[in-house]
């Protein structure tokens, strides 16, 4: 009896230090916070880059607004959303209220308006070295030139830094890494919709994240980097996405979410046809009421003003939202086989082959 009741302790133990890594708030008076800032503001090595779509300021008015949000009187996760999209005030709000900060940066990530048109180039990871250098301010690709202050990961790491001093009450330090240099990515969850969660997706294939949530998305359909070995284990990706986008009718999601390996994890689920927690899968769609409007479609996956309500007035999907941010990462469903009809080479049939 002495073994079993040792390792209790032990685990007893383990478990109380793991709860200690995550401060809690010591704020008196207990609120949501909301914080702006501007990126030249927060690191003046911020430059713009014209060139790729990248600038600070448009008819008198700043284009590199920055915004962090965290609420005190919710239990924290000690975790940290990196939102790689616009601005949406009602995704803020729910994941402040499961205990998540969350915050939104300025990067030089206008380039796809240059380089994501048709035909295909000849390289099949072509704009996945351009998301990369976007995130990381890494040299990746010869075709921008984008430096670390202007990358996702350091415009990130300054204005958590920014939001340590400005917003003590946020516990934003928990963020840092020990040596003062960079973010703790494996309390990052990485997320973003359209061109922004195929750039989170892409950066969680080379760093180790918590968690990636991606909305209408992945995309880059005509190339293979979704299937390169990955730093964030496949488990932690988590894909949500309308069937009338046109994602879908165009054959990138299912494309993929499978060069992902998410067939490991469970069947794709419709979210209107069953419950929570979906049988543990990281693939859900929904077939929700758009009026036929694939734009709206291809936004409604997300809190906002496209997105489902019903006859009360309440957004539709709020357990989704819940599960893509809160499912345990070990809790999966069973792994079933590639959709036989999901074509993976949209490239060569792009091309008529």
């Amino acid at each position: 009896m002495r073994l079993p009741l040792l390792f209790l302790c032990l685990l007893a133990s383990t478990s109380s230090l793991f709860a200690q890594t995550v401060p809690a708030f010591k704020d008196p008076s207990p609120k949501r916070y909301e914080l702006t800032a501007r990126a030249k503001e927060v690191d003046p090595r911020v430059m713009p880059h014209p060139e790729i779509n990248f600038i600070l300021d448009k008819d008198g008015k700043p284009q590199d607004l920055e915004q962090a949000s965290v609420d005190t009187r919710v239990a924290p996760q000690g975790k940290l959303v990196i939102w790689l999209m616009g601005y949406s005030a009602p995704l803020f709000e729910r994941v402040n209220s499961y205990g998540l900060h969350i915050l939104r940066v300025q990067y030089a990530n206008g380039w796809f308006d240059k380089f994501g048109k048709e035909p295909p180039p000849a390289d099949d990871k072509f704009l996945g070295k351009i998301r990369l250098e976007a995130a990381t301010g890494e040299d990746a690709s010869d075709q921008v030139d984008i430096p670390k202050p202007d990358g996702m990961m350091e415009r990130s790491f300054q204005f958590v830094r920014w939001l340590a001093k400005e917003n003590p009450q946020g516990r934003w330090e928990q963020f840092i890494a020990a040596d003062g240099k960079g973010l703790r990515w494996d309390k990052v969850i990485i997320s973003g919709a359209s061109h922004g969660s195929t750039t989170a997706a892409r950066f969680a294939k080379q760093v180790k994240v918590d968690r990636v949530v991606m909305f209408c998305g992945p995309r880059d359909q005509y190339e293979t980097w979704q299937g390169l070995p990955s730093a964030t284990p496949a488990n932690r990706f988590f894909g949500f996405s309308h069937v009338l986008d046109s994602g879908w009718t165009g054959g990138h999601y299912c494309r993929s979410w499978e060069l992902l390996g998410l067939q490991q994890f469970g069947p794709i689920v419709n979210v209107d046809q069953t419950a929570a927690p979906y049988g543990h899968t990281r693939r859900l769609i929904t077939d929700a009421d758009v009026k036929g409007d694939a734009k709206r479609a291809h936004s409604s996956v997300t809190p906002g003003g496209a997105a489902v309500k019903d006859a009360e007035g309440k957004y539709i999907h709020e357990a989704v939202w819940r599960y893509l941010f809160n499912e345990p990462i070990d809790q999966v469903g069973q792994p079933v086989p590639a959709d036989p009809n999901c074509l993976k080479d949209l490239r060569n049939k792009a091309k008529g082959q």
